[in-house]
């Protein structure tokens, strides 16, 4: 337990960060889903407004630092072949 002031503001900070970031994954998850559930349902102009919503929050998250580089490509690569449906 720090005792000193500015580490006690770095502990404050570092857990609102990590809520912040916990944020950003779970809505990539849900996101993630929600595309599935499209591409399932055969709508393309819905499967194209998730696959565009997704893919902007992800880059969103790399750029916030809450996703690493590569794990993003690996989510929008997984994104991008349930978009492209079952053919590919």
């Amino acid at each position: 337990m720090p005792n000193i002031k500015q580490q006690k503001k770095r502990v404050r900070i570092a857990a609102e960060e990590r809520l912040e970031n916990l944020r950003y994954r779970s809505t990539i998850k849900t996101l993630t889903k929600r595309l599935a559930t499209a591409a399932d349902g055969g709508d393309t102009a819905a499967v194209e407004t998730e696959h565009r919503e997704l893919v902007k929050l992800i880059d969103r998250a790399v750029s916030r630092g809450a996703l690493h580089r590569n794990a993003a490509a690996r989510k929008k690569s997984q994104a991008a072949r349930l978009a492209a449906g079952p053919s590919s």
